[in-house]
């Protein structure tokens, strides 16, 4: 009767995420909604017809390859990375959670994620013009739909951009499971990422990342009209890169939120929960760190000096990043450690991805160096304050790094200090710079925005899927380990 019940839970959830956008405004996308934007190139009249241009094979393969990048750093990186961190009785059911997550939310980012995400709707929420990609390819003429990138006139193929997408939202909600590792259901876990999926990671990808695209900027007449459109996080002019917002902001509250719910696991604080592999913890996150190059640097959507620039500060901020939190754990607590190292190097990769193409070198050396040290004190001394056992640090980690690498892209995003700058007219794609302090409290109310928005989708999720099937396992079944109590397998025969 359990599982029938679960089974129903489950199935409800996923229909209440298929027509949760309602609030939606159903309006027709642009020409092949896509990428941050849709694809707008206005047909030519017959007479004066010129040839569409076509995505260049260089940024195509480009963005296959990030694409597959990224879903190496959630299956195997991540679950590695998880994996080696929990005790050995939980590393099979930690594993579980990471596969079948990503698996799940990569149907759901095809079924409609996608289409509330980066389709034309209101501030919050997109279409449904998407729905199970409805549109992306025409088999009847063998066409695709094109989306566009950052650059007038280069076009990507929608399909391309979707299935990059894609990999963040799944590795997105695989990040929350490190907060509530070792106690909480797996029937849980499915309920509650369904929901949170589709109504935090959905509309806040929406808000900050869709807007009409370059191609649709060709009159300064239209420019209000054309922002009217966007996300609202891009009409207040958030600068996220790769998703300090998006991703890491976003998982690491509703990983605090669902630590506080699931409560702490039998004998926290009384008994010694250390990492039971820490080789396989350093693997994953040196697998992370490659990944983490697709991540960022796929960003770009091209294969240009975006793409090197956001290459190049994901390499040396991570780098920065591990040795000021070895360096300062060695001095406040005595002795580096191979999981302060790993973990220094996660807290680079987080807060220099919302900075990653937005920030010039300067800027990489003092976001990364700032991590190492920030982050130390958020698994530590934040951790202790917050009193919440965050399994895997999840909060510590992701939404502390992500903060301070959203506000310090503020700051470091001038020109005057070693930035790119930002377009500032996209009719004639001029680059200036914001005031430092005014591009910084634009950055402030998206972190605010994001950390309220995920935290009230977060405790309603959790809440609804501990009145179904319960958030907690047994007492006997956290004993004995979740690879047996759920699973019935165990990741080691010795």
């Amino acid at each position: 009767m359990k599982r029938f019940l679960t089974l129903i839970a489950l199935f409800g959830a996923l229909s209440i995420g298929a027509v949760a956008p309602a609030i939606a405004q159903d309006k027709p996308a642009a020409d092949a909604s896509a990428a941050p934007t849709p694809a707008a190139t206005p047909a030519a009249s017959a007479a004066t017809a010129v040839p569409a241009p076509t995505p260049n094979k260089g940024d195509t393969a480009w963005m296959l390859t990030s694409t597959a990048l990224v879903l190496l750093m959630s299956v195997p990186a991540l679950a590695l990375f998880y994996g080696g961190m929990v005790r050995s009785k939980n590393m099979l059911s930690t594993l579980m959670q990471v596969f079948i997550t990503f698996s799940l939310i990569t149907v759901l980012w095809a079924i409609y994620g996608y289409s509330i995400a980066f389709t034309e709707g209101n501030s919050f929420f997109g279409g449904f013009d998407r729905l199970f990609l409805n549109g992306t390819f025409d088999s009847a003429k063998g066409e695709f739909a094109m989306g566009a990138t950052f650059s007038k006139a280069t076009p990507m193929y929608e399909l391309v951009f979707v299935a990059f997408q894609a990999t963040f939202a799944a590795i997105t909600c695989c990040l929350i499971l490190g907060a509530v590792a070792e106690r909480i259901k797996f029937s849980a876990v499915l309920i509650f990422m369904v929901l949170w999926f589709t109504f935090s990671y959905a509309p806040i990808a929406h808000m900050v990342w869709f807007w009409m695209g370059p191609d649709a900027y060709t009159d300064p007449k239209l420019v209000d009209e054309l922002n009217s459109k966007a996300g609202l996080l891009w009409r207040w002019g958030a600068l996220d890169f790769a998703g300090g917002t998006v991703v890491h902001i976003n998982s690491g509250v509703a990983g605090l939120v669902g630590a506080y719910l699931v409560g702490k696991r039998i004998g926290y604080g009384k008994e010694a929960m250390s990492p039971h592999n820490m080789t396989m913890t350093m693997a994953g996150a040196a697998l992370l760190w490659f990944g983490w190059f697709g991540f960022n640097a796929g960003s770009a959507l091209e294969a240009n000096g975006s793409a090197a620039l956001a290459f190049m500060n994901t390499f040396l901020a991570t780098a920065c990043a591990v040795l000021a939190w070895t360096f300062g754990e060695w001095v406040f607590k005595g002795k580096p450690s191979m999981l302060g190292a790993a973990s220094g190097a996660v807290a680079g990769l987080v807060a220099i991805t919302p900075a990653a193409g937005n920030v010039g070198i300067p800027g990489a050396f003092v976001i990364g160096t700032a991590a190492g040290l920030v982050c130390l004190w958020g698994v530590n001394q934040l951790k202790r304050w917050h009193g919440a056992d965050d399994s895997l640090d999840v909060f510590g980690v992701h939404a502390v790094g992500g903060t301070l690498g959203a506000l310090l892209t503020g700051i470091f995003n001038n020109q005057a200090l070693g930035g790119p700058g930002l377009v500032t007219d996209w009719v004639t794609g001029k680059v200036g710079s914001n005031p430092i302090m005014d591009q910084l409290w634009i950055q402030a109310q998206a972190v605010g925005l994001t950390i309220v928005w995920t935290a009230v989708v977060a405790f309603i999720a959790f809440k609804i899927a501990d009145i179904v099937v319960g958030l907690r396992a047994a007492e006997e079944s956290e004993r004995e380990g979740l690879d047996i109590a759920e699973h019935g397998e165990t990741a080691y025969q010795l």
